[in-house]
């Protein structure tokens, strides 16, 4: 009898119907979506399909939503964007709200949104590897705890890769940066300029971040100078008490975008100078075309400019190589510094543990087809977050995510009413 039950165990572990019973019991039903990362956009999706009467579990590595914003971001940091551009889904910002609300204002709105639509994120679960079974016709996603170190393995028919852009830090290789001797830092481990006050200070990178932090060093007393290593539209965040993008987006419905971006830049020039003689060089592409082509967002000016003309922010080519306390730029110029913030970015981490081949590029773990098309790909997979058009492309593609989920999943649903009894994994 023990031989008979043994060979019956061995026949059924071959089995993808019963290897699918197995799976089930020890994760819950596949009929639930997962959606990896506890950001905007994961939030979004999960809301998106609450409203369509479909839960889902989403995994968070961290201990909080939105960890991004609430662990590796600067106190004075604000929405660039005006809040009616920031909003996800179904539910606006508070009336009283600024038209930017700061970092705190926005984590409220974020957790106020999570609870709003019963939300509650399973945290420090950190995501390693999710694969598709092409047997059972699901997704395996496993994970670690980031405390406990258990591992838990989870299947799924609908997987939403939610990790977003700003998964992982970008630290640039520079020459010499082990003779330096002083601090180098990111700016997501970058709070204030209050520990850096009288100090002379070097910025890497003339993107949002990197103008602001070089302000709010200026704000405390510190002596901070900038590196701009390429070109970059600076534009003023208000154009006669109206967002410039926000302009932007209205002169779009009536007017090409090169003539737009014409129109942004003659008002920059107006406003702002020429920022060329700032050491500021502006790309051939308006901005506008610029961000639609590879998603390089031009920087909003909130008083940067003001001390780089004041004299107040140095602005510096790239760096050569880096000696003790000491920068050598590719300009030949030698100047000495008390500490490096880096404001080189972030990047997706997507390749380090999704396995897949046709939805997602190695090289930079984006989705290989441009928005607005981007957020689908084969087997129940999706990605949000990825557009490089901010929480406006994020809600965007949750909204498309949630509506096709809800079209499979009541096409699932007729199925297991007409066979109650058999499940047929499929594979798309």
């Amino acid at each position: 009898m023990e031989d008979f039950l043994r060979e019956i165990e061995g026949k059924q572990s071959h089995d993808p119907h019963y290897a699918f019973q197995r799976i089930s019991k020890c994760s819950g039903s596949d009929s639930t979506p997962i959606i990896v990362g506890a950001g905007p956009s994961g939030l979004a999706v999960a809301a998106c399909l609450k409203e369509r009467g479909i839960a889902s579990v989403i995994l968070e590595r961290s201990d909080c939503i939105a960890s991004l914003w609430q662990r590796k971001t600067y106190g004075r940091l604000r929405l660039h964007l005006p809040k009616q551009f920031c909003e996800l889904p179904m539910m606006g910002f508070p009336p009283a709200s600024p038209t930017y609300p700061d970092k705190r204002e926005f984590v409220d709105y974020l957790e106020a949104y999570a609870r709003r639509f019963g939300i509650r994120p399973q945290f420090n679960e950190k995501v390693v590897v999710a694969e598709h079974d092409g047997a059972l016709g699901l997704w395996r996603v496993r994970s670690v705890g980031s405390k406990n170190g258990e591992e838990k393995e989870y299947v799924c028919r609908w997987l939403v890769v939610a990790t977003g852009e700003n998964a992982e830090v970008v630290w640039p290789e520079i020459e010499g940066m082990g003779d330096f001797g002083g601090p180098i830092k990111h700016t997501s481990t970058y709070r204030s300029g209050e520990e850096f006050r009288g100090k002379s200070m070097l910025v890497v990178g003339c993107g949002n971040s990197g103008m602001e932090v070089c302000l709010d060093l200026c704000n405390h007393n510190a002596m901070p100078s900038l590196v701009v290593r390429d070109t970059v539209h600076v534009l003023p965040r208000d154009v006669l008490g109206r967002s410039t993008f926000g302009l932007s987006m209205w002169l779009l419905k009536w007017l090409p975008m090169r003539l737009v971006d014409r129109l942004l830049l003659l008002a920059a020039r107006v406003m702002l100078g020429d920022t060329a003689r700032l050491g500021l060089n502006r790309p051939k592409v308006g901005p506008l075309e610029l961000k639609n082509l590879n998603g390089k967002t031009p920087v909003l000016d909130v008083g940067t400019l003001a001390k780089i003309k004041s004299g107040d922010i140095k602005v510096y080519p790239g760096i050569r190589r880096l000696k003790h306390q000491t920068v050598e730029f590719v300009d030949g110029r030698r100047e000495n510094f008390d500490a490096i913030i880096l404001a080189t970015g972030y990047k997706s981490n997507v390749p380090t543990w999704l396995e897949e081949r046709s939805m997602f590029s190695k090289d930079d773990g984006f989705p290989r087809r441009a928005f607005p098309n981007g957020w689908k790909g084969e087997c129940g997979l999706y990605a949000v977050g990825f557009t490089k058009r901010g929480l406006l492309g994020a809600s965007m593609d949750a909204r498309r995510i949630a509506e096709d989920i809800e079209r499979s999943w009541k096409e699932e649903e007729k199925h297991r009413i007409q066979f109650p009894n058999f499940v047929v994994p499929k594979s798309s």
